[in-house]
């Protein structure tokens, strides 16, 4: 090969190896100009708060010995079957127990917890309510019987002993009122009977009003799983402190659904230590069945805003009729406090020691009156019922009188309510309309 030519063939080789090289270079750049250009819109990830829990086991492992499992035989009439009322005749045999033949009796699960190491436990009104027997289980596997201190319908609390004491492990409450939405709880019980679960979540809301018909808790809303069994469990902190007891979820299929509430400790712990003194817990009452103002009602009044109660009726020989209130008037305030609505107005008058004068301000007529009062123990819900109307024969007994029935241009037939349809709207009713 001549000079010229090797020369010729040293630059075609050159220059494609040069272009091969620049090809490959190529490969490799491209992906690190990609990687850069993600790196550079990335965002940059956000380190968890201090303070935020990486597990929960510490924290779990110190409170679960505290968390009992109970189980509840009831009295055979405790648990309410489905209503025979409108079957075929002849059908009730398939619905009704067999005549002579003994039928088990109802079982009812549940959670509750230590709050001292004498065996004093919080659990749910709803969870030992027409309990024949009851057995505690604890997490060291000891099936205990334990005997009713007392229990509260209306806030759905109970507290429990076990029979004969003992040391156990417990936990105590802390006030819920430093409680944040966005704050971590873990709960632990025993849904489905399987007991010890723990599970954790965040606190979604404070002050539900709307998840029970209990005038007296607003609740706190978490979305740590809660199911059935779980009822009368404690809601803990961080700090391993109860902050809630565990009572409800809101499911259309009977499963967690990541809605629960929890009723708040503040409201727990003053119910239970008046179920540890006395068994039962007394509330102020006034004898006023009362309605939410709403904004077009309140301007027809004169009101700036629909704050207040407004009175429905009056029980005759009650303390508001002995004070001189009288249906159609707004109740403003309660011993100076705004009233915020009929559930405010409520929890005032229940939080009252009985017998204590009280001052109501009322507006009746566009004229603003302060009038004196002195609220009783609030009878039971069955009592409430049959003292409404007194002088309508509300008696679940009485017989159903002959209905009056109008029908009218629009085709529609209305008759008056009787007796027993009265009561039994009284018992069905939100306990927020009665004060």
């Amino acid at each position: 090969m001549s000079d010229a030519s090797s020369a010729s063939f040293l630059r075609r080789t050159l220059i494609a190896g040069a272009s091969a090289a620049a090809l490959f270079a190529g490969f490799v750049a491209a992906p690190a100009l990609m990687t850069a250009h993600a790196q550079e819109i990335q965002p940059t990830a956000v380190a968890p708060p201090g303070g935020a829990p990486m597990s929960f086991a510490n924290l779990i492992e110190h409170v679960r010995p505290a968390v009992v499992s109970i189980s509840v035989r009831q009295r055979p009439d405790a648990a309410q079957g489905p209503s025979l009322e409108g079957l075929p005749p002849g059908f009730e045999q398939f619905f009704r127990g067999q005549p002579g033949r003994p039928q088990p009796a109802p079982v009812a699960l549940g959670s509750g917890f230590f709050i001292d190491g004498n065996g004093t436990i919080v659990t749910n009104h709803h969870v030992i309510d027409g309990a024949e027997e009851i057995t505690i289980h604890t997490s060291d596997g000891r099936d205990l019987p334990a005997d009713i201190v007392g229990s509260d319908e209306l806030t759905d609390l109970a507290v429990l002993r076990v029979r004969g004491g003992g040391h156990f492990p417990y936990v105590t409450f802390d006030d819920a009122t430093h409680v944040r939405v966005g704050d971590w709880v873990v709960a632990v019980g025993n849904p489905f009977g399987l007991d010890g679960t723990a599970t954790a979540g965040i606190v979604s809301a404070m002050g539900r009003r709307d998840a029970g018909s209990s005038a007296y808790v607003d609740y706190m809303q978490i979305d740590a799983p809660i199911n059935r069994g779980n009822s009368g469990g404690p809601t803990f902190d961080l700090a391993g402190n109860v902050i809630g007891v565990n009572s409800a979820i809101y499911s259309p299929t009977g499963g967690s659904v990541g809605i629960g509430f929890a009723i708040p400790s503040n409201v727990a712990r003053q119910v239970v230590q008046q179920l540890l003194h006395g068994g039962r817990v007394t509330r102020g009452w006034i004898g006023v069945s009362i309605q939410q103002l709403d904004d077009d009602i309140a301007h027809s009044l004169g009101l700036p805003n629909a704050h207040g109660a407004l009175v429905g009726s009056v029980v005759s020989d009650g303390p508001a009729a002995r004070a001189g209130v009288q249906q159609g008037d707004v109740i403003l305030t309660y011993n100076g406090q705004d009233i915020q609505d009929s559930r405010d107005l409520t929890q005032r008058v229940g939080a009252t020691p009985i017998g204590q004068n009280s001052r109501l301000e009322i507006l009746r007529s566009g004229q603003r009156r302060t009038l004196t009062i002195q609220p009783r123990e609030r009878p039971s819900e069955q009592q409430l019922a049959s003292a409404d109307g007194g002088s309508n024969n509300n008696s679940q007994n009485a017989a159903p009188q002959q209905p009056n029935v109008v029908q009218g241009a629009l085709g529609v037939t209305v008759r008056p309510i009787t007796p027993a349809e009265r009561t039994q709207w009284w018992k069905t009713t939100p306990t927020w309309l009665k004060a």
